[in-house]
């Protein structure tokens, strides 16, 4: 399952689920608000990083995954499920991202203007992002290509030793 964007999906998507978004990621926000004045702007700009809307759109893409284009459910829901660990993993992803952009603005802000740090910062994110999932994926083609050579040296095993 790769990563795509489909517009078309827009038009699907309820208000209510919209809404069921806004108000989680609304919620999640706060409390980063709240764990900043509590303990101070550098363990609250930690939990910036989490992506606010995530537990809600991993639920939601999990449940659009599963119905087919009717709207009936497909059989078995391991596409759902596969939907939603690919959101999980962008996520972790992004947020890693934006933890990168996090430290390199708390230790160069004091020292340089705003305007270079920020897009050093962006730099930063963008960097560790694309890295990450590269990376992901090389793992993932690796995993592949050993599971098929493994099928395959097990078949031609079974065909070697039957006959």
């Amino acid at each position: 399952m790769g990563a795509k964007v489909q517009l078309a999906a827009l038009r699907k998507t309820k208000w209510s689920e919209y809404a069921l978004r806004f108000l989680i990621g609304g919620c999640i926000t706060a409390a980063t608000g709240i764990i900043a004045q509590r303990w101070g702007p550098v363990i609250g700009g930690l939990f910036l990083a989490f992506p606010a809307i995530f537990p809600a759109s991993a639920t939601l893409v999990e449940k659009h995954e599963r119905l087919s284009q009717n709207g009936q459910p497909n059989h078995g829901n391991s596409r759902g499920r596969r939907a939603a660990g690919l959101d999980a993993v962008g996520s972790a992803i992004g947020s890693t991202g934006l933890l990168a952009f996090a430290i390199v603005v708390w230790r160069l802000l004091p020292s340089f203007s705003t305007a270079p740090v920020l897009v050093i910062a962006t730099l930063a994110w963008l960097t560790v992002a694309v890295c990450l999932w590269y990376l992901r994926r090389r793992i993932h083609i690796m995993r592949n290509v050993r599971v098929s050579r493994q099928k395959a040296g097990a078949s031609e095993y079974s065909r070697l030793h039957h006959h």
